[in-house]
Parts: structure tokens; sequence; C-alpha cells
């Protein structure tokens, strides 16, 4: 079984594997730059698995912004039956499409929460 990992990142959690690309919630960083995912929350190599409390300390991903896209367009549309009533809302979802270079599993056993807040958006 190869490597995984399981990050949280724009509020969603996402199982990676080494060389998947996956689109998230935007992120800061230009075409080409690597960004790196500090919120991990369980990591395997293959063989062991360490399950964070609620992060794995020193366990990271890396990854390389593919693009920064927008999704599908959604449609909202509200009607009230007979009161003349209806509105029709559009919503485009900002996105970083990511393809990962790398897991780094943490310290084995090693749950630190400090370590827990993603690089990238600052909370």
């Amino acid at each position: 079984m190869e490597a995984y990992a399981v990050v949280e990142t724009g509020g969603k959690q996402y199982l990676v594997h080494k060389n998947d690309k996956l689109d998230v919630e935007k992120l800061p960083g230009d075409k080409g730059q690597t960004v790196r995912l500090d919120r991990v929350l369980a990591v395997s190599d293959g063989q062991t698995l360490t399950i964070g409390a609620p992060v794995v300390g020193g366990a990271a991903v890396l990854a390389d912004v593919l693009d920064q896209a927008r999704g599908p367009k959604l449609i909202s549309f509200k009607k009230k039956k007979r009161k003349g009533y209806h509105k029709k809302i559009g919503h485009r979802q900002s996105l970083t499409r990511l393809a990962v270079k790398e897991i780094q599993a943490g310290a084995a056993g090693a749950a630190d929460p400090a370590a827990g807040k993603d690089s990238n958006h600052g909370t």
C-alpha cells in the first residue's frame, strides 16, 4: 500500500496520495509555486498509520499550484408561488488546482496543536 495523508484546508478534508491532482478552496500562491499544507489529520507511510489529536505534529503535504481557477456557475433560484416573487442568484467559487508533490510524515506519535495552523491561512 502506498503512502497517503488526510489534510484539512478551506474547511474540507481531503485524502491525498503522491502525484494526486485536486481542487481546493482558493489558496495564496501563483502558478508554479509550492504550497505547504500543515493541517495533516492523519498520515500513513504504507505500513503504519499515525492519527493526530487533532493534527500530526511535524507532518505536512507539499503541493505545486497548477492553476488558480473558478468552479462552475451554480444557480440558486428562489420562488414563492402565487406571489410574483422570484430571485435568481449565481455563484462561482474560486479554486486552486494542486498537484501533490510530497507527503512528509511527522515524528511518530507526536501531536502538536501549535503545528495545526495552516501556514497558508493564518488561522
